[in-house]
């Protein structure tokens, strides 16, 4: 079975390694990928921890955790990247992601932006 993420490789060899090294990936997108797989897996600690303490939802982690258990998670489509590379200090990753709930399915479209927070690529938020 191929990762949630959408890449071809198992959860056990592509994002399930991020979600036990605290989230050192190379790349903005990678660090994107794992976010959705941890959204999938509602993961509250993995998200909590790959988000830039700057913008860091901490009071809203129950409820991110009980909204992300009650829909279905269907895909990952990554439309665009920008800078996020392994030299680079940010990076954008455009990306539909998409879930079933109450009957229909629905989609997140978001330009997301990364900052590298201790040498560490984390999530900042949506992109200006």
């Amino acid at each position: 079975m191929t990762c949630y993420c959408g890449n071809l490789k198992t959860y056990h060899n592509c994002c399930e390694v991020f979600h036990k090294n605290g989230g050192k990936t190379k790349t903005a997108e990678q660090l994107m990928r794992s976010r959705y797989s941890a959204f999938v897996l509602a993961n509250g600690d993995y998200l909590m921890q790959s988000h830039h303490s700057s913008t860091k939802p901490i009071k809203e982690k129950k409820s991110i955790v009980a909204w992300a258990k009650s829909v279905q998670w269907i895909k990952l489509e990554v439309l665009e990247t920008s800078k996020g590379n392994e030299n680079d200090t940010d990076g954008t990753v455009t990306f539909n992601a998409y879930f079933y709930e109450h009957g229909k399915v629905n989609v997140i479209h978001e330009k997301s932006a990364f900052i590298k927070e201790n040498n560490a690529w984390k999530y900042l938020g949506l992109s200006e």
